[in-house]
């Protein structure tokens, strides 16, 4: 007998019932949209510090927008650029954008700010560094056109003292030695050549300036004699240097801060911007500014590269991202050290000539070569 048959007569049959099963897909994908959706909001509003900073191409300028010369010689109707990189330490999510953008690169951090340096001591470091650069790039225009410039020292400043020698105990770190045995001392080496020469067991005043302990403001002249003693050297590799006739103090010597005097006014204006890397370029744009010849031939030129006082042109970092950078500021060619050249080659590609610098001459002489645009 069916089921129907077993019911009492004249009851209504009940209705059969179909259940629906819900898809369990939307609320996994909901969950995994929300552990997404959070992650990233707290990589964002709660930024997990990685330890790199990004790399990218920064700022393109003008040198001639931060340089003033005084009697400027000539209009240049190209431009001379100095390049940039842009440096950002990067959380999670920066982190994964840097690694999918070629023209980036992530640099470990210490590499840029070594353990125990702050963000602001990085930061002064590298104004240091700009100011530097400026005063050579000036001494090397000037001199390369022929224009004399004075240096004023101030004196021998003391870096480091030898312990067990004449000076330990005697003399401070932060020392300036202004003369030796009565002569002034305007340089390190004027030190150098007045000590040269005596014998252990000589007594030997030198003049020094001290900063008071207790007032930052006040410098103190101080005569201190020494007893010099025997020659004793351990240099970096530790081998010892030993010459028992030979009378030493016991010091490390620089210079201590010099007055540089320019026979013309030259202001850079580095706005801000730290590194000694636009050395060349500040260099080329003074040499411009006091030549009657338009050393660019109207062409648009970018280079980077640091400068010493020889003239020597000094290698770089974020080669790749500066070349990118010239790139992109429609550069026709682009001067750079000759120990970044390989590495600005391989990223130009077919889009901007490279030139191989290795000094302000090789600069001059490829800018001399040009022909107008």
């Amino acid at each position: 007998m069916s089921e129907i048959d077993d019911l009492e007569p004249n009851q209504p049959a009940e209705p059969t019932v179909t259940r629906r099963r819900i898809p369990i897909w939307p609320f996994i994908l909901a969950g995994v949209m929300l552990l997404v959706g959070s992650f990233v909001f707290a990589a964002v509003a709660i930024p997990i510090s990685m330890p790199y900073y990004a790399m990218s191409p920064g700022p393109v300028s003008d040198v001639s927008d931060f340089i003033q010369v005084e009697d400027r010689a000539t209009t240049t109707e190209g431009e001379l650029m100095f390049l940039t990189v842009s440096l950002e330490e990067v959380n999670v999510i920066e982190w994964v954008a840097a690694k999918l953008d070629s023209r980036v690169d992530l640099a470990p951090r210490e590499v840029i700010r070594p353990a125990g340096v702050s963000q602001e001591e990085l930061r002064i470091q590298n104004l240091n560094l700009m100011n530097r650069s400026k005063e050579n790039a000036k001494f090397v225009a000037l001199t390369y056109l022929g224009y004399e410039v004075t240096y004023n020292g101030s004196g021998a400043l003391v870096n480091s003292i030898i312990e067990g020698s004449a000076a330990d105990g005697e003399l401070e770190v932060g020392d300036v030695i202004v003369a030796v045995a009565g002569e002034p001392v305007e340089f390190s080496t004027n030190a150098v050549d007045l000590i040269g020469g005596r014998s252990p067991g000589e007594e030997l005043t030198l003049t020094i300036q001290r900063a008071d302990p207790d007032d930052a403001d006040v410098v103190d002249t101080l005569d201190i004699t020494l007893t010099l003693g025997p020659y004793r050297f351990v240099d970096e590799d530790g081998n010892v240097l030993d010459d028992p006739d030979r009378g030493m103090v016991g010091v490390l010597l620089t210079d201590a801060p010099v007055e540089v005097l320019f026979p013309i006014d030259v202001e850079i204006d580095n706005q801000n911007i730290g590194g000694p890397s636009a050395g060349m370029m500040f260099t080329l744009e003074i040499i411009d500014s006091l030549t009657e010849e338009d050393l660019t031939h109207g062409r648009r030129i970018a280079g980077t590269g640091t400068i010493d006082a020889e003239g020597n042109v000094g290698p770089i970092g974020g080669m790749r991202q500066k070349t990118y950078g010239a790139i992109e500021a429609g550069a026709e060619y682009l001067l750079v050290p000759a120990g970044n050249y390989d590495e600005a080659v391989a990223a130009a590609g077919d889009d901007i000539v490279v030139v191989r610098i290795e000094t302000i001459e090789d600069a001059m002489t490829f800018l001399r070569s040009l022909a107008a645009a």
